[in-house]
């Protein structure tokens, strides 16, 4: 009984509310909102798609693989934004914070249109390098020049969103969001079935969407820099301190990238069917991990703003209350996950094949779930107290701990959903487990929280 009572102490302990929760929940649930919308309607999108057929639907996964690998590796555009302006905001400089998210959504309109005109012109080249059947690959290239459209609107609301969380605001992005992703849904239904574009449609109804989130941001940016008296032209030295401080994060970002891509590289060699399974098993793990992405969120503004108000005690006790809600909420959403995984195959394809394949894959990323939350949240810790460096160089080691595990599926899984399930196990507990323990290493040690407005 003393040992069934201590643990139910310790767990009555880590419940009990703390001064710091009121913080990190005013920022997390309204993140959680707007992270889990855009998941939530990607289901929607798959799900969509994939009563198209098989070729559509794994087409949409080498698409959605190439076309968030971009744009993932543009997401310092809000992760080197939001510290950025929340040192600002804690030294008391809210003028200079404002600025600086100002010179991030320069830099992402400027990259954004580069990207795009390069994007268009490329896709049909980018989704062969994949080696999928020619009908998968049609359906690939004509979602992904489409989507092209979109790029630079994606870039501009990652910007203005790091800015807004930087000043500590995470409800507006959630109202923004759940509008956008919602007449999301409604235009990709009217594009594809009612209008009979098919895959190109689903594309064309997010671009749409994506660029009336734009306009809103627009609008609110304007608002903020009129109040502080911050300039709305871009300033050449801002923009500099945005790019090189992105840089850093920007390598770190393609390293998670890589380790993806190399997952449906995978994925695509074990067979089509195979690869259009992998597809929701990584749309349900992504859902997943931008749910739990909010604590990370909620931590990178706080750690932030706690640093440049030079408190670092209060940076320590982030830390440790985000990590303990962000096991919690991966042990609970896991737990659904797998209770789910059986019951789940029938909302994302009419395909018997396709839909035999997923149960084991889904359970298993339900049970990663936990250090999923421990890897997360212990990543925006560092992002928000602008230790890029080191998630960089490290990021590049779990990728190469992950190759070999990779490799091991791809001469020794079956083509069949014992093969995708290996594939599965190999990311959420291989490569997540490998930056689990890199990124716990650091936040151990104290050379990590270097105080004030700038890094």
């Amino acid at each position: 009984m003393s040992v069934v009572g201590s643990r139910v102490g310790k767990v009555v302990k880590l419940l009990r509310p703390r001064p710091v929760d009121r913080d990190i929940l005013r920022l997390a649930v309204p993140a959680l909102g707007s992270l889990i919308a855009e998941p939530v309607f990607l289901l929607a999108d798959s799900a969509m798609v994939g009563h198209l057929g098989v070729a559509p639907l794994a087409g949409l996964g080498i698409a959605s693989a190439v076309l968030q690998t971009i744009v993932g590796l543009m997401v310092f555009l809000a992760y080197a934004t939001t510290p950025a302006v929340a040192r600002r905001l804690g030294a008391g400089d809210e003028r200079g914070a404002v600025a600086a998210g100002v010179d991030g959504v320069w830099l992402a309109l400027g990259l954004g249109v580069v990207l795009a005109a390069a994007g268009w012109f490329a896709s049909p080249a980018l989704v062969g390098l994949f080696g999928a059947s020619p009908a998968v690959t049609d359906q690939a290239a004509q979602y992904l020049q489409v989507s092209m459209l979109g790029l630079p609107a994606m870039l501009l609301v990652f910007a203005a969103t790091g800015l807004l969380r930087g000043l500590q605001d995470t409800r507006t992005p959630l109202v923004v969001a759940v509008a956008g992703f919602a007449a999301n849904i409604a235009l990709n239904y009217l594009f594809i079935y009612v209008l009979g574009r098919g895959i190109a449609g689903s594309a064309l109804g997010t671009v749409v969407a994506q660029w009336a989130m734009v306009a809103v941001y627009a609008v609110i940016v304007a608002r903020h820099a009129r109040r502080v008296g911050a300039p709305l032209l871009p300033h050449h030295a801002g923009i500099g301190r945005s790019a090189r401080a992105g840089g850093w994060l920007l390598l770190r970002t393609a390293s998670l990238r890589a380790a993806i891509l190399l997952a449906v590289f995978a994925a695509t060699r074990l067979g089509p069917d195979e690869l259009a399974a992998f597809q929701v098993t990584m749309t349900v793990f992504s859902t997943l991990a931008f749910a739990l992405d909010a604590l990370a969120i909620a931590a990178q503004a706080l750690v932030g703003k706690g640093l440049g108000a030079g408190d670092a005690e209060g940076v320590r006790a982030v830390l440790r209350r985000c990590l303990e809600w962000g096991v919690g909420a991966g042990v609970v959403l896991g737990a659904a996950t797998v209770a789910l995984s059986p019951f789940a195959a029938g909302l994302f394809t009419s395909d018997p094949s396709v839909a035999a394949l997923l149960a084991p894959s889904l359970a298993i990323i339900g049970i990663g779930a936990p250090l999923g939350g421990y890897v997360f949240v212990l990543d925006g810790v560092l992002i928000g107290a602008g230790d890029a460096r080191y998630l960089a160089l490290t990021g590049l080691l779990n990728v190469v701990a992950f190759v070999p595990m990779a490799a091991a599926v791809l001469l020794w899984g079956g083509h069949d959903a014992a093969g995708l399930a290996w594939l599965a196990a190999a990311f959420a507990f291989g490569y997540l487990g490998a930056r689990a323990v890199t990124l716990g290493l650091r936040a151990h040690g104290r050379t990590w929280m270097r105080v004030g407005a700038v890094v």
